[in-house]
């Protein structure tokens, strides 16, 4: 006796990877370049998926660049989407020494504090978030969106805004 047989569509997982700049200039290019990407796969600019990965690529690379930076190394953009499933972010540089705390290791800061507030918008967006081990040398920061869920929409953002 055979088992029943069941129809399974092909998964297609697309990536994207850049190495970009460790600068402030090299992190704003990864979010537009993070959201141009997305576009071209279908991810509606504007929309709450765009919304939400133009946000956690603006943290991590901002991270990336002002705690990550090695002088004269790059950081790494790599977006990876399963159509319907999954939308991965990840950040890499080259820095070891200076790891983030992981998911629930983050304490906020005070209410004055100019900063510390990037990992916790990650927190709060992502499905769920790691720090990583990069080979040979460094870290990653990964970010997941779950896209059987819906995205809720950001807050503070409209599609009226222009962008």
């Amino acid at each position: 006796m055979r088992p029943p047989s069941t129809h399974q569509e092909p998964v297609t997982v697309r990536v994207f990877t850049q190495r970009l700049s460790s600068t402030p200039r090299g992190a704003r290019l990864a979010r537009h370049l993070g959201l141009h990407q997305l576009h071209r796969w279908g991810i509606e600019h504007g929309s709450g998926t765009s919304d939400t990965v133009g946000l956690l690529v603006a943290e991590l690379a901002a991270n990336a660049v002002t705690h990550g930076r090695v002088p004269g190394r790059d950081f790494e953009l790599t977006l990876a989407y399963t159509p319907g499933l999954l939308l991965r972010v990840d950040v890499a540089d080259s820095r070891t020494e200076r790891r983030p705390p992981g998911p629930g290791g983050i304490a906020g800061p005070r209410p004055l504090d100019e900063s510390g507030r990037g990992l916790l918008v990650v927190q709060a967006l992502a499905t769920r978030w790691a720090v990583l081990d990069r080979v040979p040398v460094g870290k990653t920061v990964r970010a997941e969106l779950d896209l059987s869920r819906p995205t809720p929409p950001v807050p503070g953002r409209s599609r009226s805004d222009g962008w």
